[in-house]
């Protein structure tokens, strides 16, 4: 069905649509494009060119598939509206571990801001909560029972959080009872990051933290990144959504993984029982 209105938005909005219905899809061909965003095969080209540049898409004859851990995904405001069941239900499972009294640590994964929504109306207090993430920053900041701790750094738009040296050093004078955090992807035993500055602000999380939890969605199972990030048995417990493949869970059995399925609407909560 053709997108009347595809053809009079400017390029890069158009670009930004074509990205996030080719990372959903996993792949496209150019006809389906042309008739989607209504414009011609000559611009979609122009488009895809740009999107292959950027390297966001892979072109291939006849159309492009999605580039794994592509830029496009390291922008906040993209992952904020991706497989939100999947992150919803993964987060609230995560909250069954916070105690009142604790320490916890929220990594700049928007799996994890979805802890932090959880955190205003869940009453699990006195709790203090750090972060380097401005979106939970904003969610925490002024919240009754909530101590939060705002870790410096240099501010990074695309990630709307605080990275770099001076943030590394401020984890590494804490220690905490849980880390949460999530990556880019997850294979044969490591969890794997796109970008290397973001990668040892996750280490020096994990280095302070008495337990680890990964939160994923099962997109990100058999996935790779640039960056291994850490071995996957730095991690207590991997929570995943129940959209993971058999073949998925098995892989992580296989590499002694504990890991618990967590239920979105209408599936079933299960464990792995890899690292018993």
């Amino acid at each position: 069905m053709s997108n009347s209105s595809g053809g009079q938005q400017g390029p890069a909005a158009r670009q930004a649509a074509m990205a996030e219905q080719v990372l959903a899809d996993g792949s496209a061909t150019a006809a389906e494009l042309a008739e989607r965003f209504g414009v011609s095969l000559m611009t979609i080209h122009r488009d895809l060119d740009e999107l292959e540049r950027q390297g966001i898409v892979r072109k291939f004859r006849g159309g492009v598939t999605a580039q794994p851990s592509g830029v496009f995904e390291s922008n906040v405001q993209y992952r904020l509206k991706t497989m939100r069941a999947e992150k919803a239900a993964v987060a609230e499972h995560a909250l069954r571990m916070v105690e009142p009294g604790m320490a916890i640590l929220l990594d700049d994964s928007t799996s994890t801001l979805e802890i932090a929504r959880r955190l205003r109306t869940a009453e699990i207090t006195p709790l203090t909560v750090v972060t380097n993430f401005l979106e939970a920053i904003n969610l925490l900041s002024g919240q009754r029972g909530i101590h939060l701790m705002a870790l410096g750094g240099d501010y990074d738009p695309l990630h709307s959080s605080f990275l770099g040296v001076s943030c590394v050093e401020a984890v590494e004078q804490l220690r905490v009872d849980v880390c949460f955090a999530s990556t880019s992807a997850v294979h044969g035993g490591y969890a794997y990051h796109q970008e290397q500055h973001i990668v040892s602000v996750k280490r020096a999380m994990l280095d302070a933290a008495a337990r680890n939890v990964l939160l994923i969605d099962h997109t990100k199972l058999g996935r790779v990144a640039l960056h291994r990030v850490v071995p996957l048995s730095r991690f207590d417990t991997l929570l995943v959504d129940d959209g993971a493949s058999p073949e998925a869970l098995r892989d992580l059995d296989e590499h002694k993984v504990r890991y618990e399925v967590c239920a979105t609407k209408g599936g079933h909560d299960g464990n792995g029982t890899g690292a018993t």
